[in-house]
């Protein structure tokens, strides 16, 4: 199986390490859903896997909608009547409201505070808002902060561009033995918010880069787009090619301490929906298993009725159910890396499972063939056999060509690894091989 590395939470451990510092690197960054945010959020990623970038130009039409303006801002600021800066962008990210039109100009505080944005129920925090299709302004700050403004003339800057340019989107494509592709999406949109998504980018580029190690079976095509236009501008230039996708998985919301949350995809019963809930029920860990719905992350455009991808969508707690979400206390305090290494793992685990999950055709189907002369059985009678043992024999009566390796591990309560090896050890004496590729990939 691909991913051995990753199977054991220790090393996922040393991993989630590495996944801390790229998060660090990207703390910082301005991002947006379009702009030199996302270009320098991927340069960082591009210097630990290889990325094959796409700039689409400003107003190209994709579905019913459209590439929007790129944005881009140099500073941004409020001064107080004292000269004071109560509001600053170098201070924190979170501070402009994203696609912010450009402004210079002095204004009353009674005209400023329509445009000055709080969170009056966590009064320290800084919201996360955005204005990307109606051109507007606004700044974001500490409940706390807005009620200590005094009334008089406040400066306004805006430093920014709303112009045509591009919108960023890239892929590392980890080749396979088949064209039938394993495809992840994460997010790399949001601001400074370490949950959501840095956790999705960092974790999904570790996944390539250990993928890239590999010789799997499936062809695995990561995309690290801005949210929402990013999916719907995928799939308008992947369009022809998107019945090749087998499997799916949306990755975001990875560190915090929520149990793990697989959302079905829109079929419901596709493999990766039952290969997910194997890994989360196998796996050792808190974790729950919610259905479909048309809100949350670009699943939603994945699975549109027109697509009906068979994706779903990996997290730990989800999108807007957790307090800190879209605020500036989605900070590194609310990110654990025995967290960020637990899930990990399990992105590993339903990986690998996926990639293994073949169905094979017993070559000796009448009665059992004699495993102990080919050394897979103990030659002593009279003990209870083992696991490995127990795996052999139900792989053996199971491949009849209709049931995958994940049927069996379900059906004899067997883990799937063993299931798996013993496939492999009957393959290597010519008892078993793989079904014709008409049976081995399902289409549910």
């Amino acid at each position: 199986m691909i991913l051995q590395e990753l199977q054991s939470l220790e090393a996922c451990r040393a991993q989630a390490d590495a996944a801390w510092q790229l998060m660090e690197r990207l703390y910082p960054i301005c991002r947006s859903i379009t702009g030199e945010g996302v270009r320098k959020t991927l340069d960082a990623v591009g210097e630990l896997i290889p990325l094959q970038r796409t700039e689409v130009p400003s107003g190209t039409p994709v579905f019913d909608w459209e590439v929007p303006k790129e944005w881009n801002v140099r500073e941004a600021w409020v001064e107080d009547p004292n000269g004071r800066r109560v509001v600053d962008l170098q201070n924190h990210s979170l501070h402009l409201m994203s696609y912010s039109t450009p402004i210079r100009a002095t204004l009353p505080l009674a005209e400023l505070r329509p445009h000055l944005h709080s969170l009056p129920q966590n009064p320290t925090w800084i919201p996360y808002r955005t204005s990307y299709y109606k051109e507007d302004w606004g700044f974001c700050l500490a409940h706390d902060e807005l009620q200590k403004l005094q009334d008089g003339n406040y400066r306004v800057c805006i430093d920014s561009t709303l112009q045509p340019g591009h919108l960023t989107y890239a892929e590392c494509v980890v080749p396979g033995s088949s064209e039938q592709e394993f495809l992840i999406f994460t997010h790399v949109c949001h601001p400074s918010l370490c949950n959501d998504n840095l956790t999705g980018i960092a974790l999904t580029t570790l996944l390539a880069r250990h993928l890239l190690q590999s010789k799997p079976r499936f062809t695995y095509r990561f995309v690290f787009a801005p949210g929402t236009i990013g999916s719907i501008v995928w799939l308008a230039r992947n369009e022809a090619h998107v019945d090749r996708v087998r499997h799916g998985l949306v990755l975001g919301l990875l560190g915090d301490r929520g149990p793990i949350t697989y959302k079905r995809s829109r079929r419901g019963q596709a493999d990766i929906d039952r290969i997910a809930a194997y890994a989360l029920k196998s796996g050792g860990h808190a974790s729950r298993l919610i259905d479909f719905s048309p809100y949350g992350y670009d699943e939603r455009q994945l699975c549109s009725p027109g697509f009906n991808l068979p994706v779903g969508r990996l997290t730990r707690t989800p999108n807007n159910e957790y307090p800190q979400y879209h605020s500036s206390a989605d900070d590194f305090s609310i990110v654990d890396r025995d967290c960020l290494a637990e899930s990990l793992r399990t992105c590993a685990n339903i990986v690998s499972i996926a990639d293994r999950n073949d169905r094979y055709i017993n070559l000796s189907p009448k009665c059992e063939p004699r495993l102990g002369k080919r050394g897979l059985y103990r030659l002593t009678g009279g003990a209870h056999p083992g696991e490995f043992e127990h795996a052999l024999l139900w792989v053996l009566n199971q491949s009849d060509g209709s049931a995958s390796l994940l049927d069996v591990a379900e059906r004899s309560g067997l883990s799937f690894a063993a299931v798996a090896a013993a496939a492999d050890a009957l393959q290597n004496v010519a008892l078993l091989r793989p079904a014709e590729p008409a049976q081995s990939w399902s289409t549910a």
